[in-house]
């Protein structure tokens, strides 16, 4: 089992989001977070943005990986989010992103958080995966189709 998969759970899985920037995106996924896992909305967004400051993390092909470090949170959980139009994403193909696996990972978090995000890089670079999961119409589809990767 692929360590997304593990993380990810279909009722973390957002679809047609209506955001026209990356800050609208972060305030929906941090009310996600808030009513799933119980996270401060503001918090989120804040450190979301934060990292973005640093650098985009945006991946090419449509594809962003927003991630930040939460203050107390003791395991990494995820979202996903496919927004309904593409979004300014400063992407590094200059492309627009709708589709964003949005990671918290714990403050102190190290060998964790690099293979996650590792895995997240393999999985969007995977011209069949991306093309699938823009196919999925119900965030249960989505899930199986973390789940599924790698297909052999």
């Amino acid at each position: 089992m692929n360590p997304i998969s593990q993380i990810l759970s279909a009722d973390d899985i957002l679809l047609d989001v209506d955001a026209l920037s990356k800050t609208r995106v972060f305030e929906e996924v941090g009310r996600l977070f808030e009513k799933r896992h119980g996270f401060v909305q503001a918090q989120v967004v804040e450190d979301l943005c934060a990292r973005e400051k640093l650098g985009s993390t945006g991946l090419g092909h449509g594809v962003a990986i927003p991630h930040a470090r939460i203050k107390g949170l003791r395991r990494a959980v995820a979202a996903y989010v496919r927004t309904r139009l593409p979004i300014p994403f400063d992407a590094p193909d200059g492309k627009p992103v709708s589709d964003m696996l949005i990671l918290l990972v714990p403050e102190q978090a190290t060998d964790e958080h690099l293979q996650i995000l590792a895995w997240c890089a393999q999985m969007f670079g995977d011209r069949r995966f991306r093309e699938q999961l823009r196919m999925c119409g119900a965030a249960s589809d989505v899930h199986q189709q973390f789940a599924d990767w790698p297909q052999s």
